[in-house]
């Protein structure tokens, strides 16, 4: 696998313990590594903060992000494509455009990985 590729993630919800219920396994810690690696560049975060501010169920034209960047399109398209490999994002070609939108739960999962439990406190 070159470093430009990334693999897609597993999509189950089974998997979202969070980072202080107990360590990572490798296989675990290799699958949030490309997810981070991929959000890891502030162009892809952007992209995908653009996205993902479309609500759940929410979709936008790469006509829509594109003219957001200082970049060519196929600079925009590249960054795109590692949002999808790393299981992020989806999209579908509708003509000559193509829409992005967010995987369910995606986002989620990663919130739910990151949170630390906070702890109850009783009330007097």
């Amino acid at each position: 696998m070159s470093k430009q590729e990334l693999e897609v993630i597993g999509q189950d919800a089974a998997c979202c313990q969070g980072l202080s219920a107990a360590p990572l396994d490798e296989d675990r810690a290799a699958d949030l590594a490309k997810v981070f690696k991929a959000l890891g560049d502030p162009v892809r975060l952007r992209l995908m903060s653009m996205i993902a501010s479309r609500g759940e169920g929410g979709e936008v034209c790469v006509c829509e992000l594109t003219p957001a960047f200082d970049l060519s399109q196929p600079t925009i398209s590249h960054h795109l494509k590692l949002l999808r490999q790393a299981g992020l994002i989806d999209c579908e070609r509708r003509g000559t455009w193509v829409y992005y939108w967010v995987l369910p739960g995606v986002l989620d999962e990663l919130a739910a990985f990151l949170t630390t439990p906070q702890p109850v406190r009783a009330t007097t």
